[in-house]
């Protein structure tokens, strides 16, 4: 059973990039923000070209698209810094965001901070249970880790990738880059 588990979940991976909270399971294709813009700008549609994070034409998802592009790309501080531009305040998904930036910069004891914070605003987010499971993983805190598991699953979560990248860590011991 668990070899067919195993084959199912890598049958899977070429959609298991679902990243920070996005709805897409692929990962971001390069923009100008990653290939043009640099120091944390967005590239803006409307004038083309690259803008402060902080610019008004900008919307939260479009800044969200932008964190999620930097962070696929490795570019953690300047996904940071356009995270940081967000007027939608202190959201459950703005501080997953934060949690998965700081963990995958190395900070990880603020990253634990901001998961946990974003769990007390929205304790049914399936997507941090997912990224806060996988630092547990690789904190080698296995059983913490099946705990968020079982949170995704009691939410609905069964067949997402938030509950098969989960398992998949707890199964192997590898979490995802991105």
């Amino acid at each position: 059973m668990r070899l067919l588990h195993a084959i199912a979940l890598f049958a899977t991976l070429p959609f298991a990039a679902l990243a920070v909270g996005s709805d897409d399971s692929d990962p971001p294709k390069p923009t100008q923000t990653t290939t043009q813009c640099k120091n944390g700008e967005v590239w803006d549609e409307a004038q083309q070209k690259c803008v402060p994070p902080q610019h008004n034409d900008l919307s939260n998802d479009t800044r969200f698209r932008a964190v999620r592009e930097l962070a696929w790309a490795g570019r953690y501080d300047d996904a940071m810094l356009v995270l940081s531009s967000m007027t939608e305040g202190e959201t459950d998904r703005v501080l997953t965001y934060r949690g998965f930036i700081l963990r995958k910069s190395g900070n990880i004891e603020q990253g634990i901070v901001a998961y946990e914070a974003a769990l007390k605003l929205n304790p049914h987010n399936i997507l941090t249970h997912s990224y806060y499971g996988q630092l547990l993983v690789e904190m080698n805190e296995v059983d913490a880790a099946r705990v968020h598991l079982a949170a995704i699953r009691a939410d609905g979560g069964q067949g997402t990738w938030a509950e098969a990248s989960l398992a998949h860590a707890i199964d192997t011991g590898l979490t995802y880059t991105y």
